[in-house]
């Protein structure tokens, strides 16, 4: 039978699954715990899912992130929508392979846009492989330079496509920074010992991790977020099974974690300062209970998938802040959304403070 929630308790409960407020059954202790609780984390911009992995791992600083991405407790790849995210290393393959098929089955129309065909991907799959094998990490402008010489044309958008095709054969993987630059080496390098479930396991498990870290969620959005069909997102749920509780949100059907329904469910007034690009709301289509429509084009101005760092008060966003990083100072432009009083002022000032400790800087708010 259905637990019946408010949104109120609904958010209450979706603020503790994201690991925004403490948890019944987990606390997270390092990188490598985060991500696998997610499953998958939004971070096609390095900076910001650094700032999601501290933001859940109070203490920790961006050189702590950094060198556990160096131990290879996460890793970069293109799991869904086309999209980066980090993911346990070693469920990078199976996640490919379950996740990655329809967004290869789309590639035919905009590959003949750019002149590119199969056979131009395979060779720069084999290229990459060859120039990375043996331990060897190159620069993205390396490994361009690698693919030009192959006879590839790089030029325009080919360059990414084939980067992107590689990793999503996984062939390769994004790996740390080389100082600004983008890097990759070769998947089965960094994930010597992957994981090889069966269909139905990872399905259920890759549903599991998603209700776990964004529930309440309907079937929807879990096939929004994986990229599956909502054929394959209905059976991952059912496979899941009793580790997944039925709830109704307003009347309308929904699963949660089973381990959360004994959650508190009351409104808490927390504050958070959280990068654009984190799962809070890249999680989610239906970001209602957490973004008032009014606000919904400050947050992703022109609608163009480019989201604004966000201030969320009591699991709803109030405000949006950029940041410059200097050689000794972090400064940062808060703008509300609703009227900030001193005292919540004060409270931003001091979160911010909590970023600025992050990546080693002192900071500069300019309100």
């Amino acid at each position: 039978m259905s637990v019946r929630l408010s949104r109120e308790e609904a958010l209450a409960l979706r603020m503790t699954g994201l690991l925004l407020r403490p948890h019944p059954t987990v606390r997270p202790r390092s990188v490598s715990d985060v991500v696998e609780w997610f499953g998958a984390m939004q971070a096609q911009d390095a900076a910001s899912g650094s700032w999601s992995l501290g933001v859940r791992l109070p203490g920790a600083t961006r050189a702590d992130v950094d060198a556990a991405l160096e131990r290879r407790e996460a890793l970069r790849t293109w799991p869904m929508r086309g999209t980066v995210h980090l993911v346990p290393s070693r469920d990078a393959h199976w996640m490919l392979a379950l996740t990655g098929v329809r967004t290869l089955g789309g590639l035919a129309a905009r590959w003949r846009q750019l002149g590119l065909t199969l056979t131009d991907g395979d060779r720069a799959g084999d290229v990459l492989g060859a120039a990375l094998s043996g331990g060897g990490r190159l620069t993205r402008a390396e490994c361009l330079t690698a693919l030009r010489a192959a006879g590839l044309d790089t030029a325009g958008q080919r360059g990414y496509h084939l980067l992107w095709y590689a990793a999503q054969r996984g062939i390769t993987c994004i790996a740390p920074h080389v100082g600004n630059e983008q890097s990759f080496a070769l998947l089965d390098e960094w994930a010597p010992e992957p994981h090889r479930p069966e269909r139905d396991e990872a399905l259920a498990v890759l549903a599991q991790r998603y209700v776990r870290s964004h529930g309440p969620v309907t079937r929807h959005e879990l096939a929004r977020w994986s990229g599956l069909t909502v054929t394959d997102a209905t059976r991952a749920l059912t496979l899941a099974g009793d580790l997944l509780a039925p709830v109704e949100v307003d009347g309308e059907p929904a699963v949660v974690d089973a381990a959360l329904l004994d959650a508190p469910r009351a409104a808490v007034d927390d504050l958070h300062t959280l990068p654009g690009f984190d799962e809070y709301l890249l999680g989610f289509k239906d970001r209602a209970l957490m973004l008032d429509p009014a606000h919904a084009d400050a947050v992703v101005p022109g609608n163009n998938g480019m989201f604004q760092a966000t201030v969320v008060r009591g699991g709803r966003v109030v405000g949006t802040w950029k940041r410059t990083l200097g050689a000794r100072a972090v400064t940062v432009t808060v703008r509300q959304l609703v009227p900030f009083d001193a005292p919540l002022r004060a409270r931003v000032d001091a979160a911010l403070a909590g970023y600025a400790a992050f990546v080693g800087r002192e900071l500069r708010n300019s309100w």
